[in-house]
């Protein structure tokens, strides 16, 4: 049986159907990613909580659709943040192997960096599934990997870090379970290093390549709307890997 969560309603191009805000335990309770400081959604998650004893709020990362409103649930329920250094209202930052208890297991910090440098999942052992921030989609085969130096090789070893405790369900914080875990890791993998390749390309026949030209390589006509300036920091950042590689070989 998969764990409860309630959906922020954010759904958009990167969130897919919204945040999902899980929920690990019934009197000692863990809340992953309690997501945007929206009225609606913070009241409903401290309903929700009502009937715990204890509550700690769990982040993956910082990212507003994800801990802008841990603050406002931390007073709410008089819980403690926990999650990356610095993030919105952390109380105690998480580090790799750090645990936090429920009284439904106990959820282990995993570091996961691609999607930012400081990104968690986090493995709950006694069901053998992981809660996957925004390391994966519950749907597709990308997520949005750029914005700092050494993010594409950081995400392609967080994927190789999550298969070697090889869950059997992945929630992620957008879209639905993942249950068939080798195929959703090869997938993302896949795309990841033939974007790679693409760039590669481009980069050998034209080593000047300005990142527009980049851009138009890689997606041309197919980029959706809404999507170009996440687009570029992505090609961007596959740049700067190519040319990292380029300059070790």
């Amino acid at each position: 049986m998969h764990p409860p969560f309630l959906n922020a309603g954010n759904a958009g191009p990167f969130t897919l159907d919204g945040t999902r805000t899980y929920r690990i335990g019934r009197q000692r309770a863990a809340l992953i990613d309690p997501g945007p400081d929206v009225g609606s959604h913070v009241r409903a998650i401290a309903s929700w909580l009502s009937d715990a004893d204890s509550v700690e709020i769990v982040l993956t990362h910082g990212h507003a659709d994800h801990a802008g409103s841990a603050p406002a649930l931390s007073d709410a329920l008089a819980a403690r943040v926990r999650g990356p250094e610095g993030a919105p209202g952390v109380d105690e930052p998480l580090r790799a192997g750090d645990e936090v208890g429920t009284d439904e297991g106990t959820l282990v910090a995993i570091p996961t960096p691609g999607h930012t440098p400081d990104h968690l999942c986090f493995h709950w052992p006694d069901r053998k599934a992981l809660f996957a921030g925004d390391l994966l989609l519950g749907e597709g085969d990308t997520t949005w990997v750029a914005g700092y130096p050494g993010c594409v090789a950081d995400y392609l070893e967080s994927l190789e870090r999550i298969r070697l405790l090889f869950p059997d369900c992945i929630y992620p914080a957008h879209g639905p379970p993942i249950t068939d875990v080798p195929a959703a890791l090869a997938r993302y993998e896949g795309h990841r290093r033939r974007r790679i390749a693409q760039v590669r390309r481009v980069l050998e026949a034209h080593p000047g390549a300005s990142p527009e030209e980049l851009l138009e390589a890689v997606y041309g006509p197919a980029l959706p709307a809404g999507v170009h300036d996440a687009a570029r920091a992505s090609v961007e950042a596959l740049a700067d890997h190519v040319r990292g590689a380029q300059a070790t070989s």
